[in-house]
Parts: structure tokens; C-alpha cells; sequence
């Protein structure tokens, strides 16, 4: 069946519950993929996730894990914020210079086992935005497969705005407030850790450390010295009694899974 068939399909289905499902099918119908999951953000509460096609082990990983605390670093997650430059997008055009050198990247994404992982980022009303991700595990989204589902972003957004309109009732029962950000949280993460609380400046450092920033990076960020980057990092090490970013990145989500 092809294209024209399957989108009719997907606008037969707005407002049912198999919509997420006959969307994915019908992008499938254009370009092979084995997974898809569909997290819908705002500020930052918990992701929800509103759809996934995961067998249960990978779910356990790819969903309950990420929803613990390792989305807070997710460039998906982190490019949702509005106002969102609406598109297709590969993962790693997103990810910071270092990701794939962060604790974030060995400890948590390479447990995903995926090739790679491209998504539609959509605002679909409220500051809330959905990614609708789809996922390979043998090999890559060659450019013209790329390109093949660029072409589909109108009417997937299109769609998904129309079918997830008022999506923010679903954050919470009651009246929306500002969640608090992610330098606020680390700042709270690690309070009870050692006699010393960290600085502003420091909290951003960590803040671009987990993130997978390199300290150049930081550095150009911030408007600092990669050397004064290099320095806050060792203070922070010392103050919080450990001798690595992976010891950094463990502590952050332990304490966070406390918090919770």
C-alpha cells in the first residue's frame, strides 16, 4: 500500500487512540524503521510518553529509565523547549561536541542499542512539544531515506498538532506551574553532598559537563577560559568527594531518583 493511502489511513484515525500507532505505520510505508517512541515535553515536568512500539525489555530501558531522570539530559529533550525550531532532525546533529564521550552516552544510551535515532520535533500548542522518534538498530538513516521523511514533516506536524491539541491537561492535575530547570535540580541533587554547596558558576559547569559539552565548549559557552572550566571541574570534584565525570553522572541520578 502506498503513501496515499496510508496518510488518508492517519487522518481517518485523528482523535483515535490508534493514531500513533497508523502514523508510524504509514512513515514506515516510506522509509523501514523497527521502533518508534512518541514523548511529549513541557517545561520540566516528567516526559509522557505517549506512544511506543517497544518490546518490554527495551521499554524497561527506553522508557522507565528515561523517565527516571536521564531525559533531563537528552538533546531531544532539551530542543523541545519552546520556542521550537519545528523539523526533522538527526540526533547527532543535535548532541553537544562530547556527547558521545558523555557518562549520559555510556551509561545510559548505548544501553538502547540503536544505530540511530532521528525525530520529528512538533509543537503542537501550550509550550508543549511532541518528538515523534524513530529508531534503527542495524544501521543508519542514509541521506536520501533522510530526505524521503523530510518530505512527510508538513503533514506529520500537521497532523500531530490536530490530534494533540490540549496534550497539557495531561501534566498535571491541576493548574500548570513553572517546573523548575535543570540547573535547579542539580543544585538541589547534589545539596546534600559534602559541606559545601556548589557556586552559580559551578552548577552551570556541571550543567554543561553531563550534558556532554566538552571544556572548550563550556568555555565559549560561558564566555570563560577552557583552563577556568578545567579548574571549576576540579573544585567541583573535590567539593563533592569524587574523582570523575562518570562518578559526577552516577551521583546526579542517584540522587535524583531519591528526589523523586
Amino acid at each position: 500500500m502506498g503513501w496515499i493511502e496510508e496518510s488518508a489511513k492517519v487522518v481517518d484515525a485523528l482523535g483515535e487512540q490508534e493514531f500513533p500507532k497508523i502514523l508510524t505505520e504509514a512513515m514506515q510505508s516510506v522509509v523501514p524503521f523497527e521502533f518508534t517512541v512518541i514523548f511529549a515535553y513541557f517545561k520540566d515536568y516528567k516526559p509522557l510518553d505517549v506512544y511506543d512500539d517497544f518490546p518490554k525489555a527495551k521499554r524497561k530501558v527506553m522508557v522507565d529509565a528515561y523517565q527516571e531522570g536521564p531525559y533531563l539530559l537528552d538533546p531531544f529533550y532539551l530542543n523541545s523547549v519552546a520556542p521550537l525550531d519545528q523539523r526533522l532532525v538527526r540526533l547527532r546533529d543535535l548532541a553537544p561536541d562530547r556527547f558521545y564521550q558523555s557518562e549520559y552516552f555510556r551509561n545510559y544510551y548505548k544501553q538502547t542499542g540503536l544505530a540511530e535515532e532521528i525525530g520529528f520535533l512538533v509543537d503542537v500548542g501550550d509550550n508543549v512539544s511532541v518528538v515523534i522518534s524513530a529508531m534503527r538498530e542495524h544501521k543508519v538513516f542514509s541521506a536520501r531515506e533522510f530526505r524521503d521523511l523530510k518530505a512527510l514533516f508538513p503533514f506529520v506536524a500537521a497532523c500531530s498538532r490536530r490530534h494533540w491539541k490540549g496534550l497539557i491537561t495531561r501534566f498535571a492535575d491541576g493548574p500548570v506551574q513553572e517546573g523548575p530547570r535543570l540547573s535547579s535540580l542539580i543544585e538541589k541533587a547534589f545539596q546534600s553532598v559534602g559541606g559545601n554547596l556548589l557556586t552559580p558558576r559551578e552548577t552551570e559547569v556541571v550543567e554543561y559537563a553531563l550534558k556532554g559539552h566538552s571544556a572548550e565548549a563550556t568555555g565559549k559557552l560561558l564566555g570563560i577560559a577552557p583552563g577556568t572550566v578545567r579548574i571549576h571541574r576540579r573544585n567541583i570534584y573535590g567539593k563533592l568527594q569524587i574523582s570523575s565525570q562518570g562518578e559526577l553522572f552516577s551521583l546526579f541520578i542517584a540522587t535524583l531518583a531519591e528526589m523523586s
